[in-house]
């Protein structure tokens, strides 16, 4: 395959403050289908990730556990890296900020600047968050605290640092203006100018005296380079840059990056303070930030004191490193966040894995050992219903590089597996097991389990980059290499003559879901002993809970037989503009969606009701409440001190289930 030149993509660099969660490592995943996808189509990949180590919760960390801060973060580096292993991450360099030539290159950067007068000395005075490392103006709080993570922030002064980001500001505007690429998807790039941008930068702090875990500064050792100066820029040093002109070729040929993926979240510091940085040092800005959304547990923010923390490795030992990536992959829209959970695990574990794909090559490789002796020969015997396989199988090569152009990941992944119902759906059209009966058409027979296995191959071909190990397997199965991507428009390469395995095995068993709560309940008690949570006996605890009930007037059955309440699916969730207390949910009930206005914002977020199951009286009176139209009512339990809690069943249930 011809050289199509170079491709360099990032990931965040992941913060050693612990170990990170399932969210953080969908990341990961993404970034390595979208560099093995890369290499696929013959361009020379050069795929970075890697730990940010330095900063004062790191070095609060390290002190509560009686350790230096370099031991803390060479365990959880060690940690984050082992996360990448287990998923099977293909990356090409694991950077981390404690590196001596990164932090070489950081204090060079830092007096480059500031001799080119960027960065000055001033001092700071405002609300610091120490979880975010970020500091914050009253008015940028959101209720009084830290707009990024929620949480308290404190009154900070000391001396800094600063750096001149007013002065690049309008070049800035102007190149985002011109590269609409740059920002992606479009809704990221309007919240940096219209939020950030077009208002007007402050200078950025980029030195802290307050902590010393960090790179000194070289002309003024009291001072530490403060975190996004030293992180963002391991996206050149992690390739060869040079601060004094000596670049290395691999710099040369790598920068500037095609792709910086990242969390929405840490958006604004990629796409306004990384260009700026950028500018100041007259390096190029990379082609393209994409913000990918979150990927969130269907029952809520993950808390260890909940049991209900999910991590990239213990769910890779239970389900197995594919199903993992698949479900990571999939599950995630576009722009919306996605939802995860043991069960919503375990329902693409038993359909689309085990059922559309495993029961598919493991039919076709069985029924070519039982007519054939496993051998698969093209005898050419064709009927019009060939034509419409043929054409699903060399069709899905261009959907798949067009989705994967647009880092539409989900959407490709999606196209190979309608390659694998079609397969499915023509043995149910073909029906292999009567051909066998009737002796004259054997040939017909043999050209059917031919078309399979080379439809099947084309699919593998293209599953490669999303499931490397699933698709090595399929190939092995089917006695033959994966396919050149660039060959996958074509039909007829696999080799007629070509004997199949003799014992095909099962790519991915179906789960008993008992199996699976039981493991999701010893996960949930490790971690509450982790976070010393002690389960009090049923009785004890239940005795706490109560309170008195206000009992209303009666009513009859009759009455009560009016009302419908069905299980709802929510599908998508959005804050009511200007109002406090309302959500706006589109709720999936059955076939239909309703919109569905709350007032519990002040108790989830709308990241935390995406993928929830509800409990929905469906057939209330439509109401229009803050000019938006409301079609039913979601119920939840109130204690006495105002806390709610959405009625979800204790069961998997479908949506548009009645409740009776």
């Amino acid at each position: 395959m011809q050289n199509k030149g170079p491709y360099y993509i990032t990931t965040a660099i992941a913060y050693t403050s612990g170990k990170p969660h399932i969210g953080n490592s969908y990341e990961i995943v993404m970034a390595d289908a979208i560099a093995r996808h890369k290499r696929q189509q013959g361009f020379e990949v050069f795929f970075q990730t890697g730990t940010d180590e330095h900063g004062q919760k790191v070095e609060e960390k390290a002190a509560s556990e009686g350790i230096s801060p370099k031991e803390f973060v060479d365990r959880i580096a060690g940690i984050i890296r082992g996360i990448c292993d287990s998923l099977n991450v293909s990356y090409d360099k694991f950077i981390r900020t404690t590196d001596a030539d990164h932090e070489a290159q950081i204090q060079k950067i830092f007096k480059k600047m500031y001799d080119k007068g960027d960065i000055y000395k001033g001092a700071y005075e405002g609300l610091y968050c120490t979880p975010c490392e970020s500091f914050w103006t009253p008015s940028q709080l959101k209720d009084g605290k830290c707009p990024d993570c929620g949480r308290e922030v404190k009154p900070a002064k000391e001396e800094a640092y600063f750096f001149k980001m007013s002065k690049y500001a309008d070049k800035l505007i102007d190149y985002i203006n011109t590269h609409p690429e740059f920002i992606q998807p479009v809704s990221r790039k309007n919240e940096m100018m219209n939020n950030f941008l077009l208002p007007g930068l402050q200078d950025l702090c980029v030195s802290r005296t307050s902590f010393k875990w960090g790179i000194p500064v070289t002309f003024d050792t009291k001072h530490v380079v403060y975190v996004w100066l030293d992180a963002l820029t391991n996206y050149i040093t992690g390739i060869g840059y040079d601060a004094d002109g000596n670049s290395t070729d691999q710099y040369k040929k790598f920068w500037p990056a095609d792709l910086h993926l990242i969390g929405k979240d840490i958006v604004r510091f990629h796409t306004i303070y990384w260009p700026i940085i950028l500018m100041a040092l007259g390096e190029p800005l990379p082609k393209q930030v994409f913000g990918h959304p979150w990927l969130l547990t269907a029952d809520g923010k993950m808390s260890k004191s909940k049991g209900n923390v999910l991590y990239a490795d213990d769910l890779a030992k239970f389900f197995g490193v594919d199903a993992v990536r698949y479900f990571m992959i999939h599950e995630m829209p576009f722009e919306n966040d996605g939802a995860i959970s043991w069960d919503l695990m375990t329902e693409r574990v038993n359909t689309d894995l085990a059922n559309v794909l495993g029961n598919l090559v493991n039919r076709t490789v069985a029924m070519s050992n039982k007519y054939f002796g496993g051998v698969v020969e093209n005898k050419n015997v064709s009927e019009a219903v060939d034509e419409d396989l043929k054409a699903v199988a060399t069709a899905c090569y261009g959907k798949v590089e067009d989705k994967m152009a647009t880092l539409h990941v989900a959407d490709a992944i999606t196209e190979i597996f309608t390659l694998f119902k079609r397969c499915n759906k023509y043995i149910d059209e073909t029906e292999p097991w009567v051909l066998a009966k009737d002796e004259a058409k054997k040939d017909r027979l043999a050209t059917v389990l031919y078309n399979l296995c080379e439809s099947i191959n084309i699919g593998a071909s293209l599953l490669s980059p999303f499931l490397p190990e699933t698709a090595d397997k399929i190939a092995a199965q089917l006695n033959v290499s994966l396919r050149d991507f660039d060959t996958l428009d074509k039909f007829g390469s696999y080799p007629s003559g070509n004997k199949v395995t003799e014992k095909p095995e099962i790519l991915f068993a179906r789960l008993d879901i008992k199996d699976v709560y039981a493991e999701a309940e010893r996960i949930a008690k490790i971690q509450k002993a982790e976070a010393g949570v002690t389960e009090e006996p049923a009785a004890e605890a239940a005795s706490k809970d109560e309170i008195k009930l206000e009992t209303r007037p009666e009513v009859t059955y009759d009455d009560f037989a009016k009302l419908q309440f069905a299980v709802g699916e929510i599908i998508k969730c959005e804050e009511v503009p200007k109002s406090k207390k309302l959500l706006c949910s589109q709720v999936k009930i059955g076939d239909t969606v309703r919109q569905i206005l709350s007032g519990i914002k002040q108790h989830y977020s709308p990241e935390e009701m995406v993928g929830k199951k509800v409990m929905v009286l469906v057939n209330l009176a439509p109401k229009e409440i803050a000019g938006l139209k409301s079609e039913g009512m979601l119920l939840c339990a109130e204690d006495a001190e105002g806390n709610l809690a959405l009625m979800t069943p204790e069961k998997k249930m479908p949506s548009g289930s009645e409740i009776c």
